[in-house]
């Protein structure tokens, strides 16, 4: 009987280790913990309205998926999130994360503006015509005369128990002036 000889090993040609060809091993956690994000991803996108949404960069495709869940109630609405999900795995997110990260920062400051218009009208309110020059050194460009009209008659609404509409006024004067447009 023939026995291999043990110089077998020598005709098997060796392989070359080429950084090129080298894998990355990635676990199936971390493959789903990313999907999931995206879906969040997703979620929040579906969240926008249509005018914050216009200022996203999506594709056609993309968007009207997204609208489609927007318009979707219930079971539905859980598989096209899906949908969007496994859209986006195939799509480079950094520029739709870094665009809602934008919006998200324009929200807040918003937010954090409108809290603070609240603030000086609550002001103007406790301490009437007092507060007012307070007002005119943020806002120079503020008539004097309309605000003192709009806290007195705010004033007067409380007193007498009547819906809030000169303090509303107040506010969107305020805001007007934030916004440069007064």
């Amino acid at each position: 009987m023939n026995t291999p000889s043990e110089d077998w090993l020598d005709d098997v040609p060796e392989q070359e280790n080429e950084d090129d060809d080298e894998i990355i091993w990635v676990s199936k956690s971390e493959i789903k913990r990313d999907a999931e994000a995206l879906k969040v991803l997703g979620v929040e996108l579906m969240e926008l309205g249509k005018n914050a949404l216009d200022r996203i960069p999506l594709d056609e495709d993309l968007r009207a998926a997204i609208e489609l869940a927007q318009k979707i109630k219930k079971e539905g609405r859980r598989r096209q999130i899906q949908l969007i999900g496994k859209m986006l795995r195939g799509r480079d997110v950094e520029p739709i994360q870094t665009a809602l990260d934008k919006l998200k920062n324009r929200h807040n400051q918003q937010v954090a503006l409108f809290h603070k218009l609240e603030m000086l009208r609550d002001r103007l309110l406790e301490q009437g015509d007092d507060a007012i020059p307070a007002v005119l050194e943020l806002y120079p460009e503020a008539d004097r005369q309309q605000l003192r009209s709009l806290v007195r008659n705010a004033q007067k609404e409380k007193t007498a128990n009547k819906p809030p509409k000169s303090q509303r006024q107040i506010f969107q004067y305020l805001r007007a002036l934030a916004e440069g447009e007064g």
